[in-house]
């Protein structure tokens, strides 16, 4: 060990070959990379450990300090294109070539830029106080014989802290002592990753008894372990006392974030602080995503810089042509190089970039904040506070991490989804089991029930097992309960699958020791499962100390009788996803020495004994019944130990786990000395039902348009029943099955040789991806083709996803209506995941429950965790949290289609209003030579955006509702539009376009033209200025009026918006023209609005010119309605008498001590009272009431022009427009 106390330091020592290797088991993102070397720890000594320069454990979240807030924070507002853009025209707005001042386009920005940081303020104002009362959290430090409070953030490497019940471990601390007997503490790790199951950590035995500060201050150990690193879940290490080395491993090591639970006080070695605490090496950040819109929005914003130059490039030609000596009568200014008619080259260059800053509001330098501030409000007071989404029975209410997706959740084509906790709810309970050949259990499952569909077979729902005692224990067979197993065919089998299950495992009972009030902290809830049917098969599990299991076994010598049995356990291997099993080592009172290993059947018929083929044949046909029957399968066996056998294994296995290289490796090949030659007890039959609501859910989202794949690592027979239970699957569709299971397969592999495997499949998938292909094009041009649906399993999978047949795997499979993945992995999920968002450009969405859906979640355009029995890891990598799969109903048909629809609407109605108010000024600036003369004041120009339109976008992004919940869920087709992106197409946006161009020509030419003949009450023509303010009046009632056009809901704050914004601009007006102020630019307009106020001509404009103005975009609408409705319009129209009862209710959760139904009930009674009223209704489309009305069954008498309207349509029949034609709608 002298090459380890050569390095005091660590990481900075000489390397060598005792060198930990980096850990690879990683449950939040990626495994980061490590300093070489080792890490040198000095316990209960500052001195020693000050020469190495560990960081401290202070800690801090914030993005930004004092010093580089405003540098940073404008960096990286200054990223978006827009903001660059318009910092540029600041800067020109300064120069001389500007015809406006700098105020124009200054103030927009400033407050953009001014809003824009203070809500990053804000967010790292409140990050910044979470961590100084985190930082400044006392614990019981070590000093000079005495426990004295310290702040966690002077804690450092080496000191020894104690840490009280219910109390946070500051950083990661070695486990040295505690107050229970045997060294042992009760860790709960909610805050790490949301398990809220106990754990069990171990000291080590030599010390126990550093409890008190005299015993421990004697304490002069050495740690040497790994490199501090972002494997949650691993640790390395040794501690040498007395030149004894000690082996540690992550039960010894308690994490920062975890509390301290039934123990009254601990004593710990602080071993990593601050920033390289596991904990906080995982504070990684989740994948930046955006939109699809927004992406979009980026083209668009491209579009308007190309028309701007095209603009500006006409006009600047535009003026070299004008400049001409001969308009001499126009004293130009030749001293400055702009007005030169000798050099009209340089005077088109300058023009342009004054024609740059003139025309720069037509890119809207609020779009970004307005829709962010829509977005966030969307995500935290509409999704956040949606009743419908909220879990009563978990009191989980929906949660969006993010606001930048809302509406990529109205545009999702396809769903890859987990089984386990996603689909299912993952609460296990014990169903059936076989034994020793025979099968026991009598219940019918929720997937037989589902298979029967196939087939057509009527089950009989009496048959679902009644006779369940307590959760997690379904299972009804008299031949096995209250000791009636002795009377079997095969009672010592039973005997040893009940001590299997009561004795292999890691459960934790907690409370007192009777089985009614007894509860059990278990890893998973498979576990738990089983412990529970090992007490109701009379064995039941009590109490476990580090060393010890005691058992209460009935009925096993004599009927009745009860004793209770203790089993030292002498080892525990561990299950891993790479073991896929799980093994006990214990000796019996009478010393016999026996191993239990339950597991995965693949593993444990690897490991069996020769003989007893029967069994093995039985037990095997045993496991794909209960397969079929969607049930979640393992296999129990043992194996007698002798003693020699067994101590020299024994030998083997202390070494490997005090190995400071690869320990898990050499763990793992000592394990699998010993787990061999087992002897089969039988299996064990765990179903985890359907989660409430998930076929009538998926049911929707298919006639939605949406795909749904599911990816498991379930067996392919339980993937496909459980796939049939939700109605994922029917008999309807023509299924595709790529299996590795195959007698061709077995034979390749029974060879041996894995390059001749590889090979051999790899050709096989080819093969049947292609003949899959040719069929499904077949299928695909028939009249009435069936939908299709794609099965593979993980081994196939594999090989179809090499870059040479991926190709062809995606061409296939965008064809099928579902996809079912079987045996997957982690990384599989991630890569079929990226396959389609990437290969087809599609929109998707991957949601699950547990750390192996964090790739996949993380992968999708949209991720969405379920916060559910495996801990919080995918919600903490989702973008939007919810607690149950049906609630995607609510999020993506409901709020994804509002959140779509309202932003297309903001988006493209601030492309509108800008190109209309730019093109004004235009028209202008033909007719003043092209000089770049202004036609409004600066004001007007600068407060357009951020005032006078600002709050009525805002509020149809927030509250326009083309309809109701109800109806969105009741009409899923309706998503399509979404999907299809119908309302933010380029064709969209070029309707948008002409009509700004043609209200623009309106607006300008109408005022100008009315003007010129238009006098004031002094007997004078009116002015630049009066015509501007005329002009600008317009346009701000034109535009405000337009907003109200397309909405499809009015509300209070629809009119008090539209209104209050008319009403500002002529306050505003009245106060600034009417002031006389310094400044000689507001000279211009100067007591103009009372003028222009004075005369009639003010009125007459100011009517009819917005009413020219809109008159094309009513008429187009109403055609449009009419004869080329969009899907919602119908959906209008059928239900157009019916009031909007629902209402997003407002959910107070956790602030109070009612009960989750009280929350609700209170909820329900906060909702407004007030009803929407729908608009968008104003064209009575007579031909739409009576077929509609017919379709619904409701007689409505038929009108003279509905007649006239179908008669008229008979020489030219127009074929039904079947795919955008909603359901029709079923009377209550």
């Amino acid at each position: 060990m002298a090459g380890w106390r050569g390095s005091r330091g660590g990481g900075d020592g000489t390397p060598s070959d005792d060198r930990i290797a980096s850990s690879q088991t990683v449950r939040l993102g990626k495994v980061q990379p490590q300093a070489p070397g080792h890490r040198t720890v000095f316990c209960n000594d500052r001195e020693a450990n000050s020469l190495a320069k560990y960081k401290g454990n202070s800690v801090s979240t914030t993005k930004y300090d004092v010093f580089t807030f405003l540098p940073k924070g404008l960096f990286e507002q200054f990223r978006r294109v827009a903001n660059l853009y318009f910092l540029m025209i600041s800067i020109l707005s300064c120069t001389p070539v500007s015809p406006v001042s700098p105020i124009t386009n200054v103030l927009p920005l400033s407050l953009v830029l001014l809003v824009s940081l203070v809500k990053e303020a804000w967010e790292d104002w409140k990050r910044f106080q979470n961590d100084m009362s985190i930082n400044n959290s006392n614990v019981e430090v070590l000093q000079d014989w005495n426990w004295v409070p310290t702040p966690w953030k002077k804690l450092q490497v080496g000191d020894i802290i104690r840490v009280n019940q219910d109390g946070f471990f500051p950083a990661d601390l070695m486990f040295l002592a505690s107050t229970n007997p045997d060294g042992v503490c009760y860790v709960e790790t909610a805050n790490l990753d949301g398990e809220t199951n106990l754990k069990i950590r171990k000291a080590p035995e030599r010390t126990w008894d550093f409890v008190s500060p005299d015993k421990v201050s004697e304490f002069k150990g050495e740690v040497q372990c790994e490199q501090p690193n972002n494997s949650l879940y691993t640790f390395t290490g040794n501690l040498i006392i007395d030149k004894q080395i000690l082996p540690l491993s992550p039960n010894q090591l308690l994490l920062r974030g975890c509390s301290l639970r039934n123990t009254e006080y601990i004593v710990g070695a602080v071993i990593f602080t601050g920033h390289e605490t596991k904990v906080m090496m995982n504070s990684m950040k989740i994948p930046s995503k955006r939109s699809t819109l927004e992406k979009k929005l980026d083209k668009l914003i491209l579009a308007l810089f190309t028309v701007l130059f095209c603009m500006c490039l006409l006009g600047s030609i535009g003026s070299g042509v004008f400049i001409n000596s001969k308009y001499h009568y126009l004293r130009f200014d030749t001293s400055e190089a702009q007005f030169d008619p000798d050099h009209r080259f340089v005077v088109a260059i300058l023009t342009f970039f004054t024609l740059i800053t003139l025309y720069s509001p037509i890119i809207p330098i609020s779009l970004y904040v307005s829709v962010e501030m829509i977005k966030f409000i969307q995500s935290t007071q509409f999704i956040n506070n949606d009743l419908r989404m909220y879990h009563a029975e978990s009191n989980t209410p929906a949660l969006a991490r993010t606001s930048n997706l809302n509406e990529e959740l109205g545009q999702v084509e396809y769903i890859f989804s987990d089984k386990t906790g996603t689909l299912t709810r993952n609460l296990m309970e014990f169903f059936k089991c076989s034994i020793g050949g025979e099968v026991y259990g009598t219940g019918v499952s929720e997937t037989e029930i589902g298979a029967a569909q196939r087939t057509g077979v009527k089950v009989d729902a009496q048959k679902r097992s009644s006779a369940a005692s307590e959760r997690g224990f379904n299972f009804d067979d008299a031949r096995l309960m209250r000791g009636a197993w002795r009377n079997e065919p095969n009672p010592d089998c039973c005997k040893e699958f009940f001590r299997c299950l009561a004795i292999c495992h890691t459960v934790l009972p907690e409370g007192d020791e009777s089985p009614e009030r007894i509860r059990y902290q278990a890893a998973s809830p498979d576990e738990a499962a089983l412990v529970v049917a090992a007490k109701n098969f009379g064995f039941f599990f009590y109490r476990r100390t580090p060393t010890m299991i005691y058992v209460r076994e009935s009925h096993v010598d004599k009927m009745g009788k009860v004793q209770d049995v203790p089993y030292e356990i002498l080892n525990v291997l561990e299950f891993n996803s790479t073991r896929k099993r799980q093994s006990v080592v214990c000796r019996y009172p009478d010393g016999r020495l026996v191993l239990y290993c339950k597991g995965a059947d693949t593993v444990i018929y690897e490991r069996l004994v020769d003989g007893n083929p029967d069994l093995k044949r039985m037990s095997r046909e045993h496991l794909e019944q209960f397969g079929a029957s969607g049930l979640r399968t393992l296999c129990l066996a043992y194996k007698n130990l002798k003693p020699d056998v067994y101590e020299s294994w024994n030998e083997k296995y202390i070494h490997a786990k005090s190995a400071l290289r690869d320990r898990e490796k050499k763990l793992d090949e000592v394990a699998e000395q010993i787990e061999k030659d087992l002897i089969l007890i039988g299996c064990t039959a765990i179903e985890d039902k359907l989660q409430e609501g998930v076929p009538a859910c998926i049911e929707t989202l298919s006639r939605a348009g949406i795909k749904i794949w599911v990816l498991t690592g379930d067996k392919m027979e339980t993937a496909i029943n459980i796939a049939y239970a939700c109605k994922l699957i029917n008999n309807g569709m023509k299924q595709f099955v790529i299996s590795s299971e195959t007698e061709a397969i077995r034979e390749v592999e029974d060879k041996g040789d894995q390059i001749e495997l590889a090979r051999y499949m790899k050709e096989l998938v080819k093969n049947e991806l292609k003949s899959c292909h040719e069929e499904a094009q077949k299928f695909l041009h028939m009249d009435s083709a069936p939908k299709l649906a794609l099965i593979i399993d993980g081994k196939c999978l594999m090989y179809a996803l090499d870059p040479s047949l991926r190709g062809m795997l995606l061409n296939f499979s965008l064809n099928c209506t579902a996809v079912v993945c079987c045996r997957v992995s982690p990384l599989q999920k991630a890569q079929v995941t990226s396959l389609v968002k990437k290969g087809a450009n599609k929109i998707t969405l991957s949601i699950g429950d547990g750390a192996n859906d964090v790739s996949m979640i993380q992968a999708a355009h949209v991720g969405v965790g379920i916060s559910g029995q495996e801990g919080m890891q995918a919600v903490m990598a989702s973008d939007f949290a919810i607690a149950q799969f049906r609630f995607l109903t609510d999020l993506l048909l409901v709020h994804g289609r509002w959140s779509y629809h309202r932003i297309c609407k903001v988006v493209t109605y601030f492309f509108y209003k800008n190109l209309t108010f730019t093109l004004t000024q235009f028209w202008f600036t033909f007719e003043t030579g092209f000089s770049g003369q202004r036609l409004y004041d600066d004001w007007f120009q600068s407060l357009y955006n951020v005032i006078f339109t600002a709050l009525p976008v805002i509020i149809i992004g927030l509250f326009d509702k083309d309809v109701s919940a109800n109806l969105s869920k009741k009409y899923p087709e309706l998503y399509k539009e979404g999907i299809r992106n119908a309302f933010f197409k380029w064709r969209v946006v070029a309707t948008w376009a002409f009509f700004a161009i043609y209200q623009s020509l309106v607006l300008y030419y109408f005022v100008v033209a009315s003007s010129k003949r238009a006098i004031n009450s002094s007997g004078k023509l009116f002015g630049l200025w009066d015509v501007s303010t005329m002009a600008f009046t317009c346009v701000i009632v034109t535009v405000n009026l337009r907003l109200l056009m397309m909405c499809n809901t009015l509300t209070r704050w629809h009119h008090i918006s539209v209104g209050g914004s008319i009403l500002f601009w002529f306050i505003f007006v009245f106060i600034y023209s009417g002031v006389a102020l310094p400044n000689k630019e507001q000279e211009n307009i100067y007591f103009v609005i009372y003028v222009l106020m004075s005369t009639i001509y003010f009125y007459l404009t100011l009517i009819l010119v917005p009413v020219a103005a809109l008159f094309c975009d009513f008429l187009y609408m109403g055609v449009q309605r009419w004869f080329f409705p969009y899907d919602y319009q119908i959906v209008q129209e059928i239900h157009r008498h019916e009031a909007d009862t629902s209402r997003i209710g407002l959910l107070e959760v956790g602030q109070s001590q009612l009960t989750p139904d009280e929350v609700r009930s209170y909820a329900i009674m906060q909702l407004p009272g007030e009803k929407s009223r729908h608009t968008g209704f104003a064209f009575d489309s007579p031909g739409y009431e009576s077929f509609f009305a017919s379709q619904a069954g409701v007689f409505v008498p038929q009108k003279a022009w509905d007649v006239a309207r179908r008669a008229s349509m008979r020489s030219k029949p127009k074929t039904p427009r079947t795919p955008r034609t909603p359901r029709t709608p079923q009377r209550n």
